[in-house]
């Protein structure tokens, strides 16, 4: 609880002092509108069922292109953290794809999907692919080869080898590059309603700003900020109980 206020102190602050400004006109109506007013836009459009349903919009493409990158991350990096050879020969591709932004892809996903969530969701899952893919290659690097090698001595398949062994002993720090990615997927899946999308929080923005509705632009970024808070505590406490033996042998220690 003393951490929730020491916490809530500083935005209570600038809030306050935000409010103070606007209504002594040093601040633009246009720009940055009010906190009352921007709590009553909000209230609003919370009502009719609009935020919820633009909400809703962000994130099924954010949760579906992270969950295509969880799945083809772990797989791809754990084969990669396992054998070395595989590393080298994927190493080119990798290292050319990576750096390139996943905004860059929105043009093509048009192209090949049109307006809609999967266009969104592609262009997330590339984005939230290379943290998972690096993460779980470092996780399962960092395994006890003795753990491994027990494995294949005992006459493990490697499919085996993979559920049983390496995934087990990596998932605290996979999960870490899950949680990472996870906040990618938001910033992405925004970013490509802002640019291209018409649909979801970001497209919600961008009628706000172009129709000068300064109250409902605000009232979507702070509900955007509020949703991704609360998405990365149910992420954290899910992780905490997923990995309770992990935890508790780590306080043990």
């Amino acid at each position: 609880m003393r951490r929730f206020v020491l916490g809530a102190l500083v935005p209570a602050i600038i809030l306050v002092l935000w409010e103070t400004l606007g209504q002594a006109g040093v601040l633009s109506e246009d720009g940055f509108s009010r906190p009352s007013l921007i709590l009553q836009a909000g209230a609003k459009v919370l009502a009719d069922g609009m935020l919820l349903k633009q909400t809703g919009e962000t994130f099924a493409s954010a949760i579906l292109g992270l969950a295509i990158a969880t799945v083809l991350g772990i797989a791809s990096g754990t084969l990669l953290g396992l054998y070395r050879w595989m590393e080298r020969v994927t190493v080119l591709v990798v290292e050319a794809l990576r750096p390139v932004p996943s905004v860059a892809l929105i043009p093509v996903a048009l192209l090949i999907f049109g307006f809609g969530q999967v266009m969104s969701a592609s262009v997330v899952a590339f984005a939230c692919f290379w943290p998972i893919l690096i993460v779980t290659v470092s996780a399962v690097r960092s395994i006890d080869p003795r753990v491994i090698e027990v494995s294949r001595v005992m006459g493990f398949p490697l499919h085996a080898r993979i559920l049983k062994f390496a995934l087990p002993a990596a998932l605290p720090g996979i999960l870490v590059g899950v949680r990472v990615a996870a906040g990618i997927a938001i910033v992405v899946a925004v970013t490509v309603e802002i640019a291209a999308n018409p649909r979801g929080l970001g497209y919600g923005m961008i009628v706000a700003q172009q129709s000068l509705n300064a109250p409902i632009m605000w009232a979507t970024l702070l509900w955007l900020g509020i949703v991704g808070f609360l998405a990365n505590w149910g992420l954290e406490r899910l992780e905490r109980r997923c990995l309770r033996w992990y935890w508790i042998a780590r306080s043990g220690a």
